[in-house]
């Protein structure tokens, strides 16, 4: 009798040990609030892979990651601490910078090295190269990344706006107005307007994808931003969080048709043919581009960006000083340059 109450005193302290050590491991886990820029789609793939994967736990990253409505919606929510880190527009975290001085988000890690900003046409209605535009109507939602930048395509093209009538059309109805012909081109990111259009049954044929960055649109795209009373109080999570995303991020270029799950399995509605063409059109034009081939993952070229901000300045009047890149983009965060490599 003695030996079986030591047993269970015994079996009692280590189920205690283990109960105790469990709870510690998740008070260690650190909340971080995540906050995309649209739906769970095929590109969100590297963000969602990484959860599952366990790589954000495995960094003691304890991650939420909600959608939103657009490029702007994760600028006003990281902007008002709401969320510490989330997936935005380079280029309206530039000006929404300018008309907010006092809160001064950063961009962290680029992802889109080439933004996905585009008009989508219909071939059959006469679009298919950028002067073909004059003298037809372009459906451009008003907050629209791609739209933002029409001003800069038209100069670089040289194509006469007043010759182009501009209907602004919301995001749900902007494709099924091109498929019916309602109007000739639209402005959108490639990825989602093209295959948005071929699964309303319009032939791959009959579309046409002009990439805006093909056409003198000098502009970076879609980075991680941290919101900067997160970055200063946090720095190694917001490293971890880098680590993990990168990791999550390699994952989904090796294997495209695996990461696509964790998207699918989120979204009642989505087709996993559907998300993987728009997660493999963003991978070859808007991920894995020349400069990130030679470079690695995550960082950008100031020069560039400077650039890339005069350029801004073509269609925003800057109420500040202009600021240059290294205002904008913080590095000092990215994972090591060797790990950041293809």
């Amino acid at each position: 009798m003695i030996r079986f109450g030591y047993a269970i005193r015994r079996s009692g302290v280590l189920a205690a040990v283990v109960t105790a050590l469990a709870c510690g491991t998740a008070a260690a886990q650190t909340p971080v609030k995540f906050t995309l820029d649209w739906k769970f789609e095929g590109p969100a793939a590297p963000f969602v892979v990484a959860a599952d994967k366990g790589y954000y736990k495995a960094e003691g990253l304890d991650v939420t990651i909600d959608t939103a409505g657009g490029s702007l919606e994760p600028l006003n929510r990281i902007a008002s601490g709401t969320y510490d880190i989330g997936f935005g527009d380079i280029n309206s975290l530039i000006k929404f910078r300018d008309a907010n001085p006092n809160v001064p988000i950063k961009a962290i890690f680029m992802v889109y090295n080439k933004p996905p900003f585009s008009i989508v046409g219909r071939k059959s209605r006469g679009v298919v190269n950028p002067k073909d535009l004059e003298g037809k109507k372009l459906g451009a939602p008003a907050p629209d990344g791609a739209y933002a930048q029409w001003k800069i395509f038209t100069q670089a093209n040289n194509i006469d706006p007043s010759k182009v009538t501009i209907e602004n059309v919301g995001f749900p109805v902007r494709e099924p107005m091109l498929a019916a012909g309602q109007v000739d081109a639209i402005t959108g990111f490639s990825f989602s307007s093209y295959i948005n259009l071929k699964d309303r049954g319009v032939p791959a044929d009959d579309i046409s994808v002009i990439l805006m960055a093909d056409h003198g649109v000098n502009l970076y795209g879609n980075a991680i931003i941290v919101n900067p009373k997160f970055a200063a109080e946090k720095p190694e999570v917001v490293k971890k969080f880098l680590n993990a995303f990168l990791k999550g991020l390699k994952d989904t270029v090796k294997s495209p048709d695996t990461a696509v799950d964790s998207v699918v399995k989120r979204n009642d509605v989505a087709k996993k043919p559907v998300e993987l063409e728009r997660l493999q059109m963003a991978l070859k034009d808007n991920i894995v581009t020349p400069e990130v081939k030679a470079n690695g993952f995550g960082g950008v070229d100031m020069g560039r960006l400077d650039k890339s901000i005069d350029q801004i300045a073509i269609t925003y009047d800057f109420k500040n000083p202009k600021p240059k890149g290294d205002a904008i983009f913080d590095p000092s965060f990215l994972p090591p340059a060797a790990d950041r490599k293809l």
